[in-house]
């Protein structure tokens, strides 16, 4: 019995793990998506646009322009179509008491900007500590590119990368640190190129345990060199 009642309390563990209280904005979009403008709809926005911009959206170059587009909007902000909690879920217990630092660096980052809908380049560094559970490394990039493939503004990406990891896998700690470019003040308004933006989030361990959150650091920039040469 006693092993039945330790499955039935990691039942529940599993299945409240999303249901944490998290501000309405850092949860998965899970809303209808039936009110979703049809693509001719689409591209006859995109039409307009260009038409407003004072081009002629008939001409050679840009009669394909709308598909384009949208195609790429489609790629852009898939991120909207997808659970990140979903891809956290599949965790593994054989770790030989493995309970030290997971770090995943240098993760190459691709958003918009909610406010202009324009490139925010750069990269996240994700660490944990696990809690007799790991989650393959590839799932914490997975969580990274789906909240940045949606409409974003750095500080919430960062919080919701963070929040969801520590949702699910319930770990003793987690950090989240991201360094990119926003090409909303780099190609226009203050137009400053070379400005890197940090946020950071620090969870658990790496919140209370300064010895944590220093290792932590130095581990993303040891050999670092912080740039963004890749831009």
């Amino acid at each position: 019995m006693p092993d039945r009642d330790q499955r039935e309390r990691n039942a529940a563990v599993s299945s409240d793990a999303p249901s944490l209280s998290l501000p309405k904005e850092l949860l998965p979009a899970t809303g209808s998506r039936q009110d979703k403008p049809t693509r001719e709809e689409a591209e006859e926005a995109v039409r307009t646009l260009l038409r407003w911009a004072g081009d002629d959206p008939d001409r050679e170059g840009l009669v394909g322009t709308p598909d384009r587009v949208v195609r790429a909007y489609e790629e852009f902000f898939s991120g909207y179509d997808q659970d990140p909690t979903e891809i956290l879920h599949r965790t593994f217990e054989e770790t030989d008491g493995y309970d030290e630092m997971v770090l995943l660096r240098d993760i190459r980052l691709e958003s918009h900007c909610e406010h202009h809908v324009v490139p925010i380049i750069g990269k996240a560094h994700v660490a944990y500590l696990p809690n007799r559970r790991v989650v393959g490394i590839s799932k914490l990039a997975r969580v990274v590119e789906i909240y940045s493939r949606r409409l974003q503004i750095q500080e919430k990406l960062t919080a919701q990368i963070a929040n969801t990891i520590n949702d699910v896998l319930q770990p003793k700690g987690v950090a989240v640190v991201i360094e990119a470019a926003h090409q909303c003040m780099t190609t226009r308004g203050i137009h400053k190129p070379g400005v890197t933006m940090v946020t950071s989030r620090m969870l658990g361990a790496f919140r209370d345990n300064p010895a944590t959150r220093r290792e932590f650091m130095a581990l993303i920039h040891n050999q670092h060199s912080g740039g963004l040469s890749n831009v």
